[in-house]
């Protein structure tokens, strides 16, 4: 049976204050849902590698209506993360990426709120000079990319 579309990114945060500041604060995406789920009961306690209690689940979107594929957080109150982000030869998710009109005008904004490319901005540059890639971390450090496009 073919899919119908993807519903959803998820990825566990350190600090879900943090990722919002980031995601939400920098990027404008949208929080469409804010909730805290245990995760003792039904299938969730199958889909962990640790015992956990709880879990805060932020849903975020882009854009207007109700944009796909949606970003949803998770970050786990009082009880540490396990693991570390990875890069682009392990095996995995290694990486977001959004289509934003102007990687210069994005990456000047993002440097001037203190967030790290993953190498010097100027690494990015084409043949021509000009930066219509560039990859950023997040908060705890997943790489998060940004390509130039017209959006449509």
């Amino acid at each position: 049976m073919p899919t119908l579309g993807m519903s959803h990114v998820a990825f566990c945060v350190r600090d879900m204050e943090k990722s919002l500041a980031f995601y939400q604060g920098a990027l404008g995406f949208r929080v469409l849902n804010d909730r805290r789920q245990d995760t003792t009961t039904g299938g969730l306690p199958h889909v962990y590698k640790h015992r956990r209690a709880t879990r805060r689940q932020v849903t975020l979107a882009y854009g207007e209506g109700d944009a796909r594929p949606q970003l949803v957080m998770t970050e786990h109150p009082g009880e540490p993360p396990d693991g570390e982000p990875i890069k682009l030869d392990q095996i995995g998710i290694s990486h977001l990426s959004f289509t934003v009109p102007s990687v210069a005008q994005l990456t000047q904004q993002l440097l001037a709120k203190g967030y790290q490319t993953s190498g010097p901005p100027d690494a990015f540059q084409d043949q021509a000079g000009r930066v219509r890639t560039v990859f950023f971390f997040d908060p705890d450090g997943i790489l998060v990319q940004f390509d130039e496009g017209s959006g449509g």
